[in-house]
């Protein structure tokens, strides 16, 4: 009698771990389906809406010439978005599950020569090479990545869902429109030339104090007069500012400046060298 009650006892053990495993085994072949909120490394999930994935890419003005790269890239939704646009487009993303959930979807939507995804975290990797940068991620996180961003070829366009780079004034701000409802709008900046410093036009010293796409300064010529800049701005490598009455507009090369002065009496070129 003992001896039946041991082999049930067995078979009972035996029947439990048996459905346990089944059960592991459906678990593990039901595919991830991420859900609004999840935990990540930085910042919880949320997706961004259709509407504003849109939106964001039609303000970079981004074309097949570019090349996008997604910062914390979710479920690959603007990868793939840019990708149908024909743009080459890269998602990086430090969930694996995620990475491998947005490449069943280019599959699916049929632009895997042209969006790929990484596994790989954020402050450690180099996106520099990308003309277009897109993300959604905290203001805290944007300002982390900022000096980064700042160090990026100038013209380089980013945009970001929702939220700021702390002092950073984007040039331009949009809404979704349609039916948004939330996370609907879009910030984008575009990537100074760094001109800070003291530059020699001819016999004449410019002084530039830069803010990000704005600056102040003076141009000092012979006689020590002093001319006060006003309304400086970069628009990537593109330089404009007017000082003695004269608008100055130009092209930053690395230690260079070459352009137009725009007086009362017509247009000259000018030239800038960065002193040393």
């Amino acid at each position: 009698m003992n001896a039946l009650k041991a082999v049930r006892r067995s078979f009972a053990a035996f029947a439990v771990a048996g459905l346990m495993s089944t059960v592991a085994l459906a678990q593990q072949a039901q595919p991830f389906e991420p859900t609004v909120g999840q935990a990540g490394k930085d910042v919880v999930w949320v997706p961004s809406p259709q509407a504003l994935v849109d939106r964001m890419l039609d303000m970079a003005k981004a074309t097949p010439s570019d090349y996008l790269i997604d910062l914390g890239s979710g479920d690959g939704r603007t990868v793939i978005t840019a990708a149908k646009r024909g743009i080459n487009a890269l998602g990086i993303e430090y969930n694996p599950d995620m990475v491998e959930l947005s490449k069943r979807s280019a599959e699916r939507e049929g632009v895997t020569a042209r969006a790929t995804f990484m596994k790989a975290d954020l402050f450690e990797t180099d996106f520099s090479k990308a003309t277009v940068i897109t993300m959604f991620l905290l203001p805290d996180i944007n300002r982390r990545l900022r000096p980064k961003i700042l160090d990026m070829k100038p013209g380089t366009r980013i945009v970001s869902n929702t939220f700021d780079m702390g002092d950073w004034t984007p040039d331009q701000t949009a809404e979704a429109g349609g039916d948004c409802r939330s996370y609907c709008r879009a910030l984008f900046w575009i990537v100074p030339a760094k001109v800070d410093g003291a530059w020699r036009v001819g016999q004449s010293e410019l002084k530039i104090d830069q803010k990000y796409q704005r600056f102040t300064g003076s141009m000092a010529g012979q006689g020590n007069v002093v001319a006060t800049i006003t309304d400086g701005k970069l628009v990537g490598d593109q330089i404009s500012f007017t000082a003695g009455g004269v608008e100055y507009t130009g092209r930053v090369t690395g230690d260079a400046i070459e352009g137009v002065a725009k007086s009362a009496s017509g247009e000259t070129p000018w030239k800038a060298a960065r002193a040393r």
